[in-house]
């Protein structure tokens, strides 16, 4: 069977969610071969290997953490020259999918951006991807070179299916543009102990109206009520009620979870852009002509400052 690459996007060697779902999805199509950059292989490699990569091609320079991108193109470029794989699967990270263009210019072949599906075809890979603010769908399939592929997460739900994982050493030689663009300072970013929005099952957003920053710890107590990710909408992130690294939609993140609640958000079609492959939809706003209502699983009508609260309360109750 053909090997399949998936980069992994781990931090320290811990494999984040969206890798497994990769391996998941490549498990479809071909043996999946992971490719770890930096540090933290051995540790990372248990991991891949319980989820179904058959090894584990790592390599650890400090580029990978001085530079941007490039080194990490170069390193993917070596390990696709090794493999000869069949297809070349990346997160959908703005990272993931910058490093996933270059890769395809480099080795002339197509690419399909924030795939949601992967099955095998007669002639290569097919994804699934959303389109038009989720109105489409459609099937593509690369049909020139290697397919580069970036999906998005919560695409699939992580399987495991062990197999070796033998860590192999991945030799890179950095090219000259590899150097091109110097990281000179990191600052953490603080932890709010919720789980990064674009990974998260659940999403809690809030909208319009909120009616104001001081009224957003009330999107935030139903969010952690459910273990969930906070996302705003692009009325309230520009009124500056909530970071934009919050901002869910066309110009901001799009999400894909288990369960999606919108609180005071009218639905404008930037907004549905960002979660329409939401697998759940709830919605909550006193506007019963409101336009998101015509995408939603469930819809309440009425006031999020009375509604949010009972279901907070109700919701906290069960869990005790």
């Amino acid at each position: 069977m053909a090997e399949v690459l998936v980069y992994v996007d781990h931090v320290d060697g811990a494999v984040r969610k969206p890798t497994l779902e990769l391996l998941t999805l490549a498990r479809r199509i071909g043996e999946p071969v992971a490719v770890h950059l930096g540090a933290g292989a051995d540790t990372a490699a248990a991991t891949l290997a319980e989820y179904g990569a058959v090894k584990v091609l790592a390599a650890d320079a400090p580029e990978f953490a001085d530079y941007l991108v490039v080194p990490k193109v170069d390193a993917l470029e070596a390990a696709y020259k090794a493999v000869s794989p069949a297809a070349v699967l990346v997160p959908s990270s703005a990272e993931g999918k910058e490093i996933a263009a270059r890769l395809a210019v480099r080795i002339g072949s197509g690419i399909i951006t924030d795939a949601v599906d992967l099955e095998a075809g007669d002639e290569g890979p097919v994804a699934t991807q959303s389109v038009f603010a989720a109105s489409y769908s459609t099937k593509s399939r690369v049909t020139k070179g290697t397919p580069v592929i970036t999906v998005k997460p919560n695409s699939a739900a992580p399987e495991a299916a062990p197999a070796a994982g033998t860590v192999e050493q991945l030799a890179v030689a950095f090219g000259e543009q590899a150097t091109g663009t110097k990281v000179v300072s990191r600052t953490p970013r603080e932890s709010t102990g919720r789980p990064e929005l674009t990974e998260a099952a659940i999403v809690v957003s809030g909208g319009r109206g909120v009616n104001g920053a001081e009224n957003f710890p009330l999107i935030e107590s139903l969010a952690d009520s459910l273990g969930a990710a906070v996302g705003a909408s692009r009325a309230a992130v520009d009124a500056g009620w909530y970071p934009h690294t919050n901002q869910v939609g066309q110009t901001g993140k799009s999400v894909s979870p288990q369960l999606y609640i919108a609180a005071g958000i009218s639905g404008a079609i930037q907004h549905r852009a960002g979660m329409q492959t939401s697998k759940t939809i709830v919605a909550i706003n006193k506007d019963a002509e409101a336009p998101i209502f015509e995408l939603v699983d469930y819809g309440v009508v009425g006031d999020l400052f009375q509604v949010v609260p009972q279901l907070t309360e109700e919701i906290t109750s069960r869990k005790g």
